[in-house]
């Protein structure tokens, strides 16, 4: 199965990126898609105002001291707009909500989960690792692009005799992982990094994961982080990622209203509804990968690398 086909038809995908380039209509696209992220978040039970502001009363620039690494060259397609926050996923404000409208983003997946259906997703991704790789057992895990900490988490309740490496590029996002992992008493090591140039040594890992991370990238960057991502693993180890399903009959169906507000808050969406994950993961010299649907508008993808090389 390719990729190449995009979720929305062509001439839907510029109308709705010449109508975004027009800034009033732009910000106020964003702004809309934010107020209904933070309703939906309510109507549901989960108190976004509450928790972020209960949160904002932690000593945040310790964490940040302790986690920031200050020779990061930060690249260009990472210093722009992404969910409705002007800096992007450089600042307080967008890591302090990340799991709040996490909750909201996902809460009508399969109907009217709610506030669970986030984690149901989580599971999800989780159910078909254990399904397609049942006597895998990782020792060494990374998760690239691991935001504040829920997809680590979730890899540690998953493999508890595993150490897990979470990678972010965001030392706000790190932040607030490493502080709530303290919290719920894991034991993972933060790393503040490019996920195309970790740093991290040569065939050290058993699974390399990612968690809804490549709709945020140029395909420049991800055909980068596929040829890291096999770096990393140890020969016969597996990386595996997901990520949103273009092939989705919910993007295709979606209203050009709704679409418009999603590109809004995500800038390369094009690029990864466009990206070749096979022709990609195959070149960076990853086996042709088993692509599974594994929620209504989501895909699980694993591939392996190599055993002989």
């Amino acid at each position: 199965m390719t990729t190449t086909a995009v979720g929305k038809s062509a001439l839907t995908s510029r109308l709705v990126n010449g109508i975004l380039s027009i800034k009033p209509v732009y910000q106020l696209a964003k702004s809309r898609a934010r107020q209904m992220m933070i309703k939906r978040a309510e109507e549901i039970g989960v108190p976004w105002r509450d928790r972020v502001a209960e949160l904002k009363q932690h000593d945040w620039e310790q964490e940040l001291a302790s986690i920031q690494n200050p020779h990061i060259s930060y690249p260009d397609y990472y210093l722009t707009s992404f969910h409705a926050y002007d800096q992007g996923n450089l600042s307080w404000d967008a890591a302090l909500e990340v799991e709040v409208a996490a909750y909201a983003v996902h809460a009508k997946l399969w109907g009217d989960t709610g506030a669970d259906g986030d984690r149901r997703l989580r599971d999800s991704y989780h159910q078909i690792l254990k399904q397609e790789l049942p006597d895998f057992n990782p020792s060494a895990i990374a998760d690239l692009g691991c935001s504040v900490g829920m997809s680590s988490f979730a890899l540690q309740e998953q493999y508890p005799n595993a150490k897990v490496t979470g990678i972010d590029l965001s030392p706000y996002f790190l932040s607030v992982a490493k502080y709530e992992g303290r919290e719920k008493g894991f034991n993972i090591q933060w790393h503040h990094a490019l996920a195309e140039k970790t740093n991290l040594a040569d065939n050290s890992f058993d699974l390399v994961s990612a968690f809804l991370m490549f709709h945020e990238l140029p395909q420049e960057a991800s055909h980068a982080i596929f040829a890291e991502a096999k770096r990393i693993l140890k020969p016969g180890g597996y990386f595996c990622f997901m990520d949103m399903n273009p092939r989705s009959s919910v993007y295709q169906k979606m209203p050009p209203y709704v679409f418009t507000l999603l590109k809004s808050t995500e800038p390369y969406l094009d690029e990864y509804f466009t990206l070749d994950v096979e022709e990609a993961m195959t070149e960076a010299g990853l086996k042709t990968p088993t692509i599974i649907p594994n929620s209504p508008r989501h895909r699980t993808v694993i591939s392996q690398r190599p055993k002989g090389e």
